[in-house]
């Protein structure tokens, strides 16, 4: 709403800078004779006159109106036209009406005509050029609004006439009577251009019309001092009418200047204010805690014993560190511990307060303390804390410890000074046995369990005896029962016949019970008779042995048929391969898709498929992006009869050829042959304008593959799914008309405001250039291949088919479900080819249905006859979309998802090769929450390893998708830190 808004101001602003006329002559000011050559001698005659205003001037008149057969001509001097392409003419003249005059031929006429005649020197005369409208050039028959008769005055007209383009140096102008009585008053020859102006903080400068009265003539800007541009590229456009159009990019002021003179000019901010940021903005006074002692100023420095954040914006204040904590409060039970304490008294200006744990032990005979080593548990950490409550478990029994409990915000790392703290000392008491380590199951009965165990790795005591704790996996822990054993194992008795058990153990001393051990699920036996049981497994194993027999008898049936078939079918075998893809079977009715290539004059294809619109239909508002052939706009298109409607416009850059247009509109050839809901919809073309235009619907959300990786983890699996089915509808449309469209990718989708996919970009891959920069297309024998998303057999013989299009619409998918992520990742594209070749595919993306990678994979089939068509895709994604159970079932990329072929892995980043915590976000593709992991002060490898989904959480890290991806990378760094870790001796 703002930006249409501001395009309106800008337009009424440029409307007020009416055009420039230059005159190039005018004879109203003539004070000698014209001199202008005419043609007969008894034609024209100069004559001396006089204006409304009584000045004199010199006119030109004729009136041989009793004379038949009058051709008289009248022309003027050389007239050099300055470079411009387009010139008009205003001509002031009188003409009687011949009804007024008595005795006169028929002939009598109310009209001349007026010509002009280009040349690169003043080389007319009386004979060269004929006097004929070839050579002459005719503009126009001027007719007069009013004629006068021998009872009135002569009733003056005007009349302005432009012709062009203009080409040499300069023209004559002639005027032809063929039997008019009449006068010729004045004649002035001029230009239009568009005046010096002044549009969002650029200055465009004065620019001439161009060669036709619908040319628009680009002026590029310059941006006034102090100000920078803005997106794209400064440009104007000045109309035929020598007006200004809207304006493409703008200029703002830069950091530490502000608008003045009416928006025309930037000027600096004065001492004691700032600005941080280019933009349309005014400076401001420094935030609190800050100064500025020069002008032009864009940040306020800090004052001594303040700072700035590297989150902070130059509009924060400055804060400094926060005092100690208060009223720390230790709760001592045996060797853990409580820590709780208040918040400091001076949070030193800002909200975002974390404290610090220091755990250190001491050794009083020695008068010194350490720092504790890795056994001491810290819950729910000792860094970034939020909370002002922790609990620490593994403590030394019998020892002396000293905690400093710091607070910390975002400047303190900052400060030159360690952070402020409280400390509390605390001994422990005698402590308790450590957790039973797996619990083992020796031996079972329908009704017993014998069980053993091995004793805690740390007893800290004699042990007293053992606690069993087991009940009913079913019913809960709610009603468990406990029994005591005095050595390390025991037997349970009473227990259901075939029920399963959850077991725990844990050990006693004086000190108390310690932790329980893991949860261990143990079985009763079922109760069997032998023989009974051999009689009720007697008929299963008859039946398996004659099934059996059957099964050996068809293997060997199929093999002698294929060793047959292998005779017969050895020599087509290579031929069998490069057989084009069946095409359906076309039925009378049916609307098969005609390629445009197959006309001798491509302009036909245009005429029968693309629909011609007038270029005052169409309205461009924005440039939006660069393509092929030209720019890719944003614009308005109202055709008559209808409403106005949003359109993306492409336009054919300036200076074309034949084959660049016709491969230009060989896209709306194409396109304009479809009509489905998924499938981009053509508007109409502009061909007899310029420039040439495609005319096409708007998709507000843009190509997929950007949208889906801006809204990474946003979506539910069933609207993956639903955009998943729109893709293949469209393509079931297209290969129903025999279509194949070689480029299926998500970057060749468009999204529409309600989450529709269109399949777009037809007839331009086969074109594209070569750019070293871009490996998306690789050549190959015959034009361009996206290795990636191609079926192998459309890379190694060139055959595409609908087939081909379902291996790249399983890419597709594939692209949708890891919302964006690049097939095959960073490996190069021959690499790519070696691995599929080797009936490597791709994995499933992370949370991905394996209803959906199965399909994915029926798609990657080697054999492209056995590929589903898109009909039996379309119909399978309806059957899960009907079924949102099935889509709940969903396969780690680490198994095989029953898969027959393969699967690539991608390699777990060395996180050894990462400096810091912000490259290893970058690297994971979670770059978006670098400042909430800075903020929340988890800055170092230590700490990130120990998060929680809970301190996501915190942090600001609420998809439930990044949640998984960011613990996954967590868990992948603690295997490794642990791999790495020094051993101790």
């Amino acid at each position: 709403m703002t930006m249409d808004y501001f395009l309106v101001l800008c337009s009424l602003l440029l409307a007020m800078a009416s055009a420039v006329e230059e005159t190039l002559m005018d004879t109203k000011w003539a004070t000698t004779e014209l001199a202008w050559t005419a043609h007969p001698e008894t034609g024209w005659e100069e004559v001396s006159g006089y204006d409304d205003a009584m000045n004199p001037i010199r006119t030109y008149q004729v009136c041989n109106v009793r004379e038949s057969n009058q051709n008289n001509w009248l022309r003027s001097d050389f007239i050099p036209r300055k470079d411009v392409l387009r010139v008009y003419v205003e001509m002031k003249f009188t003409v009687r009406d011949c009804n007024s005059i008595p005795n006169i031929p028929g002939s009598c006429k109310e009209t001349f005509n007026l010509f002009y005649y280009e040349s690169d020197s003043d080389s007319a005369t009386e004979t060269s050029p004929f006097w004929m409208e070839n050579p002459y050039v005719k503009v126009d028959t001027i007719a007069p609004d009013e004629s006068f008769s021998m009872l009135e005055s002569g009733r003056v007209n005007t009349k302005v006439r432009s012709f062009g383009p203009l080409s040499k140096v300069g023209f004559y102008l002639a005027f032809q009577d063929l039997g008019a009585c009449m006068s010729l008053i004045s004649v002035r020859v001029f230009y239009k251009k568009c005046s010096t102006t002044i549009a969002n903080f650029a200055v465009f400068p004065e620019t001439a019309t161009g060669a036709e009265a619908t040319s628009l003539v680009i002026a590029p800007g310059t941006c006034v001092s102090n100000a920078l541009e803005v997106s794209v590229p400064l440009k104007l456009y000045c109309n035929g009418d020598g007006e200004w159009m809207v304006p493409v990019g703008s200029c703002t002021c830069a950091n530490g200047f502000e608008p003045a003179m009416k928006d025309t000019q930037c000027q600096a901010c004065s001492p004691g204010t700032f600005k941080s940021k280019q933009g349309e903005g005014f400076c401001t006074p420094c935030p609190p805690n800050s100064r500025t002692s020069s002008g032009a100023a864009s940040l306020c420095s800090c004052r001594n014993g303040y700072y700035r954040s590297d989150t902070d914006s130059p509009d924060n204040a400055c804060t400094t560190i926060p005092s100690a904590p208060r009223s720390v409060i230790s709760n001592v039970n045996e060797t853990s511990l409580v820590l709780e304490w208040s918040e400091p008294r001076d949070s030193g200006g800002r909200g975002d307060i974390f404290y610090n744990i220091i755990c250190k032990k001491c050794l009083p005979e020695r008068g010194m303390c350490s720092r504790c080593d890795d056994n001491v548990d810290i819950s729910p950490r000792h860094l970034g804390l939020t909370q002002r409550r922790v609990a620490v478990r593994n403590l030394q029994a019998h020892t002396q410890y000293s905690f400093e409990i710091q607070a910390v915000n975002g400047v303190s790392n900052k400060s030159p000074y360690t952070p402020q703290f409280s400390a509390v000392n605390i001994t422990t008491n005698q402590a308790a046995p450590s957790a039973v380590p797996t619990v083992h199951l020796m031996g079972a009965t329908a009704s017993t369990m014998s069980l053993s165990w091995l004793p805690p790795e740390k007893p800290n005591g004699i042990i007293l005896d053992y606690e069993i704790k087991y009940h009913e996996k079913d019913q809960g822990e709610a009603i468990a029962h406990t029994m005591t054993a005095q050595r390390s194992s025991a037997r349970i008795e009473g227990l259901k016949t075939g029920t399963l058990y959850v077991v725990q153990v844990r050990a006693r001393t004086v000190a108390g019970y310690g932790r329980y051990s893991s949860p261990a699920d143990f079985s009763t036996n079922l109760k069997s008779d032998p023989e009974k049981s051999l009689q009720e497994q007697l008929p299963l194993i008859v039946g398996s042995a004659t099934a059996s027999l059957v099964f050996i008898i068809a293997v060997v049936v199929i093999a002698i048929v294929c060793l047959r078939k292998q005779r017969n079918g050895s020599e087509s075998e290579y031929t069998e391969k490069l057989q084009q893809y069946k095409s359906p079977i076309v039925t009378p009715g049916m609307k098969v898709y005609i390629d445009p290539f197959t006309y001798e004059d491509p302009n036909e294809a245009i005429r029968e498929f693309a629909k011609e619109i007038d270029i005052s239909c169409v309205k461009i508002e924005e440039v939006i992006g660069a393509g092929e052939f030209g720019e890719v706009c944003r614009g308005r298109c109202k055709l008559p009869g209808r409403r106005e409607i949003i359109v993306a416009i492409k336009t054919l850059k300036v200076g074309y050829t034949d084959r660049q247009r016709r491969d230009f509109l060989s896209e709306a050839s194409i396109m304009g042959q479809f009509d489905h809901p998924n499938i981009i919809r053509l508007e109409g073309v502009v061909t007899k304008s310029r420039p040439v235009m495609i005319v096409t619907e708007f998709m507000e959300n843009g190509a997929l593959d950007s949208f889906l990786r801006l809204n990474d983890g946003q979506f539910t699996v069933i609207q993956l799914v639903g955009m998943l089915r729109g893709i293949a509808a469209g393509m079931k449309y297209l290969s129903d008309m025999n279509y194949v469209h070689r480029d299926l990718a998500a970057r060749n989708i468009l999204v529409n405001s309600n989450l529709v996919c269109k399949v777009s970009d037809f007839g331009l891959s086969r074109f594209l250039e070569d750019d070293a920069m871009d490996p998306t297309y690789t050549s190959s024998l015959g034009g361009k291949i996206p290795i990636r998303w191609t079926a192998p057999e459309a890379i190694a013989y060139r055959k595409f088919t609908s087939a081909s299009d379902v291996w790249s619409y399983g890419i597709v998918m594939w692209e949708v479900m890891s919302y964006g992520e690049r097939p095959y990742w960073d490996m190069s594209n021959q690499d790519v080819i070696n691995a599929v070749e080797q009936d490597y595919r791709l994995p499933p993306p992370m949370d991905c249905p394996t209803a959906l990678h199965q399909l994915m994979l029926d798609c990657w089939v080697k054999e492209r006859n056995l590929r589903p068509k898109f009909s039996q895709i379309v119909a399978t994604l309806d059957k899960l979309i009907r079924n949102a159970a099935s889509l709940k079932v969903v396969t780690s990329s680490t198994q095989s998802s029953g898969a027959s072929q393969p699967l690539l892995d991608r390699c777990v980043p060395d996180y050894t090769t990462f400096t810091t915590v912000g490259d290893w976000l970058d690297a994971i593709k979670m770059s978006r929450y670098h400042d909430n992991f800075l903020n929340a002060g988890f800055a170092s490898f230590d700490l990130v390893a120990q998060m929680t989904a809970e301190d996501l959480l915190r942090i600001g890290v609420t998809l439930a998708g990044h949640q998984k991806k960011i613990l996954g990378s967590i868990q992948d760094m603690r295997l490794q830190m642990n791999q790495t870790l020094p051993v101790q001796v």
